[in-house]
């Protein structure tokens, strides 16, 4: 495509007309159709499986001249220059043909394109064309703009949108035509006028107030008609044969009010608040023009009708699972969840949640015989608004309150038993589609470590860190959540996913308490921790997609603690971490427990944790996909601590976890490394998932020893992971 030089960068639509060219020709991969070449392949009467795969995945028939239009092409490519401002250009169509290949050159020659010289909005005295004006104060059509097209219908529609929020119901873009003038210049300039078209009804042309607003909190479309008691509260009727939700409390919800001028967003907005209540199953807002005769500048009225039919009030779900963990514990769990919708009249939620698991260590040698019994009852409370503070300012979802209470208890044969008790209040809000927040002013968590064995407390007595990070079992703080979540739109090649956290805990007890390392006879934990994970996501191809992760996060205790309590600290390793690692077996720093992986299991954590990952995922057929992945990461102490231990072998131990342990300007070259492969069963977003990866650099070797060659199958490098869902 030949440029003229008073013509700026034209790769746009050069693309669009690149587009255009049918039938699409046969795909080159390093200047090689290995599409083709593979679709003659398996022509042959004998063909392998992983040759018919291939030949599935990536043959191609191949495109014959004569299935090609050259002229259809070339209207084509003339009519899309034609809407982009290039009129009267040259085309040709060059055939270039051989024994065994054609090509097809369409070379054009563009002509200087038009552009904008002036805009005017051609109208009268309604107030349609004075609302028109002014919207079109912030249009792109700016004076030496090239003719566009596309922009053309973009305003209009821009124009729609703008008027639906301002009243105008029954406008549509449609009734919005340009016209150019090119007549009053000989220089590639034109005119442009923006006006109604003459056959606009008059029901277009004016606005709409809302006249009356109706709710019917308990709609049933199969229910037979009969009198329903009828409550007015702030102009919005209420209409429910016996009080189902309050509406008191249903009207906070609804933002447009009577003798407002109808806005289509605001409806929008309404509809989603009213729908995040979680105590309806179908939100149906309709708006009926009122009889009316329309005439010169007269407004129209609505009848806004709200129907809303509920979900089932309770439920009951039971669920029973096998699980597999990557410590080698496996066993049998049963969960039970009981719901009652619209518990008080206001769209609160309650559930209750019991779990019992048992699990067994299927693992050899001194592992055999450990068992896992874990059991649990927890109840949420949620109540659809902002708790006692007012929602108005919330205009995309009314946050919700959740009040939660559980306790815990897991026994670990050969260990330990811990019972714990927890409690929190808070706030969940989405500020639009993508974006979430969950705010918990109030966290408490209170762990009881008892039954402990002999074997269980040599352990602790061997580490004192790990002691103390059991002492503290009284955490009460604050928490914060922020997520942004660009997956919602699946379709864009290109997402983002970012979390992030803060967790501060101590500050207040430490104020009541006076300054004691205790409250109300608890030693509490005094912390505080940030975490940061961001994950981009790119989609090509079939399914195709290459996704990365990078996590980073500290923990800083103080004041009352020298270390985080164990339930905050960071561990690195397993299915969801670096998978060539068992899960806690990585760090902190160089350091390596020489027992058995029983003791490991509580050494191997620390204060600071930094990963990334990488992953390639590709279709196989059907419900199964196939991944290439590289993990690297691992956790540090943040040094600085001096715990003292009762004898020389654990002032030993001590010594050697702040020595391997402790952050510093070598971490990079103490990162556990470790690439793979993996298969996934995904149906429909349930995905059970299989990954094998072998340690490429082993941080706890000898230096000159930690890099690995790659896969090994004589030797104990690679580790299978199991787990449900995909790891990031």
């Amino acid at each position: 495509m030949k440029k003229p030089d008073s013509t700026r960068s034209l790769t746009k639509v050069k693309s669009e007309l690149d587009a255009l060219i049918r039938p699409t020709p046969n795909s080159k991969i390093l200047g090689m159709r290995l599409g083709l070449f593979y679709h003659y392949r398996a022509q042959q009467k004998k063909l392998n499986f992983i040759s018919k795969w291939i030949n599935k995945k990536i043959g191609e028939e191949p495109v014959y001249l004569s299935e090609v239009n050259p002229e259809r092409i070339k209207e084509l490519i003339n009519n899309r220059l034609e809407n982009r401002g290039f009129f009267y250009n040259k085309l040709q169509a060059v055939i270039d043909s051989s024994d065994k290949k054609s090509e097809i050159q369409y070379i054009v020659e563009l002509k200087t394109p038009y552009k904008l010289n002036n805009l005017t909005i051609e109208g009268d005295s309604l107030p349609i064309y004075k609302e028109i004006k002014e919207l079109m104060s912030q249009t792109a059509l700016k004076s030496g703009r090239r003719f566009d097209l596309e922009v053309m219908k973009f305003e209009r529609e821009r124009i729609d949108r703008e008027l639906k929020q301002i009243g105008y119901y029954n406008f549509n873009p449609d009734f919005l035509i340009f016209e150019a003038d090119t007549n009053r210049y000989r220089n590639k300039r034109f005119d442009l006028f923006l006006r109604l078209k003459k056959d606009t009804p008059t029901r277009a042309m004016v606005p709409y107030t809302i006249d009356s607003i109706i709710v019917y909190p308990n709609h049933n479309v199969d229910q037979t008609s009969k009198v329903n008691d009828t409550i007015v509260l702030d102009d919005i009727s209420f209409i429910q044969d016996e009080e189902y939700f309050k509406p008191r409390l249903l009207e906070p919800y609804i933002l447009f009010e009577k003798g407002q001028k109808y806005n289509a967003n605001t409806s929008r907005l309404t509809s989603n608040r009213l729908s995040s209540i979680g105590s309806y199953k179908f939100v149906n807002i309709k708006f009926k023009e009122l009889d009316s005769v329309l005439t010169g500048y007269d407004e129209g009225s609505l009848a806004a009708d709200i129907k809303l039919s509920p979900l089932n009030k309770r439920s009951l779900r039971a669920s029973v699972e096998a699980v597999t963990k990557s410590n080698d514990f496996a066993g049998p769990g049963i969960s039970v969840v009981y719901s009652n919708r619209n518990l008080f009249k206001g769209g609160e939620t309650l559930s209750l949640t019991g779990t019992f698991a048992y699990e067994t260590q299927l693992s050899g040698g001194d592992q055999s015989g450990l068992t896992s019994i874990a059991g649990g009852l927890k109840a949420d409370l949620i109540l659809p608004r902002l708790v006692p503070f007012s929602p108005s300012r919330f205009k995309y979802a009314v946050p919700k309150t959740k009040v939660s209470m559980g306790v815990e208890y897991l026994n670990r044969s050969q260990l330990y038993s811990l019972n714990s008790f927890s409690t929190s209040y808070g706030y969940t809000w989405n500020a639009n589609r993508f974006v979430y927040h969950q705010l918990n002013p109030i966290s408490i968590n209170y762990v009881n470590l008892s039954n402990t064995t002999a074997e269980f407390e040599a352990i602790l007595d061997e580490n004192s860190f790990l002691e103390r990070s059991f002492d503290q079992q009284f955490i009460a703080g604050l928490t914060y959540n922020f997520t942004y979540n660009g997956l919602v739109d699946q379709q864009d090649t290109h997402s983002i996913y970012l979390s992030t956290g803060i967790d501060v805990a101590g500050n207040v007890l430490n104020l009541l308490s006076g300054g004691e390392q205790t409250f109300l006879n608890l030693e509490y934990a005094q912390y505080a921790k940030a975490d940061v994970d961001l994950r981009y996501y790119f989609r090509f191809g079939k399914e195709q997609a290459l996704v990365t992760r990078v996590f980073a996060g500290i923990g800083l205790p103080y004041g009352n603690s020298t270390t985080l309590p164990f339930v905050k600290q960071y561990f690195s390793g397993g299915p969801y971490s670096v998978r060539a690692f068992k899960i806690r077996s990585l760090g902190p720093g160089t350091y390596t427990s020489d027992e058995d992986s029983t003791t490991s299991f509580f050494d191997q954590s620390g204060d600071i944790k930094l990963e990334a990952n990488i992953e390639y995922r590709f279709p196989i057929f059907s419900y199964l996909k196939g991944a290439v992945f590289a993990d690297a990461g691992n956790v540090w102490l943040t040094g600085g601590k001096e715990i003292e231990g009762e004898d020389e072998d654990e002032e030993n131990i001590n010594e050697e976890l702040i020595t391997r342990g402790t952050f510093g300007s070598d971490w990079i070259n103490e990162l556990g490394i470790g690439a793979g492969v993996g298969l996934r069963v995904d149906i429909q977003s349930f995905v059970i998932r299989f990954d094998l990866a072998t340690p490429l650099h082993i941080p706890y070797a000898e230096e000159g020893e930690r890099w690995n060659s790659g896969f090994d199958f004589s030797s104990d490098n690679l580790k299978l992971n199991f787990a449900i869902g995909y790891p990031f």
